[in-house]
């Protein structure tokens, strides 16, 4: 088993596997009579291949337990998912690019509890993986027909020991 250490979150560092969704870096705008702040665009759907459209789900996370073992990948060729935790709760991102056909070496990266991931469309991620307690999403993805899912398994685990 190889072990993954957790990476620190940054756009850049992030940036081959899709957007980080961070309030603190957004472009934002005063709106209803300058009482509300709005934090625009933080992401853009990618849906609509093959007459797909964009939908907009409350996941429930159940935490994971440490040391925890990558086995597997998936990603989802027709649309991007979104991410934003609704329970300010840190969380693990895993992703890889791929490599003919098949998740390439897996990063992992420690997501703070106020920021949200957009995949790109077609990248290779686990699975969400909640820390320590239950966890909510909001989570903007794809339905409509089509084969959008594709999971591949690692032919040996890859391991995060500590959240």
């Amino acid at each position: 088993m190889q072990e993954l250490e957790l990476e620190t979150l940054t756009p850049a560092e992030f940036a081959p596997f899709g957007v980080v969704l961070d309030k603190d870096i957004a472009e934002k705008r005063m709106i209803n009579e300058g009482t509300t702040e709005r934090f625009h665009a933080l992401a853009m759907a990618d849906t609509e291949a093959e007459g797909g459209r964009t939908i907009l789900s409350l996941f429930r996370g159940q935490p994971r337990a440490f040391p925890y073992k990558i086995t597997m990948m998936e990603r989802h060729p027709l649309g991007s998912q979104a991410f934003f935790p609704v329970t300010n709760r840190t969380w693990i991102a895993v992703v890889a690019l791929d490599d003919d056909g098949r998740p390439g070496e897996p990063r992992a990266f420690r997501v703070p509890g106020n920021t949200g991931l957009q995949y790109g469309r077609n990248i290779w991620h686990h699975p969400l993986i909640a820390v320590g307690e239950p966890s909510q999403f909001l989570v903007m993805d794809r339905e409509g027909e089509g084969d959008n899912l594709e999971e591949i398994g690692y032919p040996a685990p890859y391991v995060i020991t500590e959240p």
